[in-house]
């Protein structure tokens, strides 16, 4: 695997500035809807409906919302058809493809330690 060389400005990268550019991806992606959405789309390309019948509690406009974030952002691509009914896709790109794998890793650490945080919370709570 071959690291791609970071081109932009050192500012919008450091994640110490609150008006970095790392911050704002940061916040963009690290959010419920948009690790679902990513992990999802991380096995095929869907359709919008497919997509959604997928992400259980997903509103129609929080869906849009957050495809249209991830496709701003260069980690999903929207394919339309000119068809009747139009016929839209998304995809990974390959920065989401490899953002997926860091999903992964949360899914999987989320799995591992779910008893542990519900025990936590339970003891906090009483």
């Amino acid at each position: 695997m071959v690291t791609k060389q970071f081109k932009g400005s050192l500012e919008n990268a450091d994640l110490t500035r609150a008006d970095s550019l790392a911050r704002e991806i940061f916040a963009d992606v690290a959010n419920k809807w948009a690790f679902l959405i990513i992990e999802f789309l991380g096995e095929r390309t869907l359709r919008f409906s497919e997509l959604r019948n997928e992400i259980e509690g997903i509103s129609h406009k929080m869906l849009t919302q957050n495809l249209r974030m991830l496709e701003r952002n260069g980690l999903v691509e929207r394919k339309a058809y000119p068809t009747v009914p139009p016929r839209v896709e998304y995809t990974l790109t390959e920065a989401g493809r490899a953002l997926r794998g860091m999903v992964d890793g949360m899914c999987g650490w989320t799995h591992q330690y779910i008893g542990h945080i519900e025990a936590s919370r339970r003891r906090f709570d009483a």
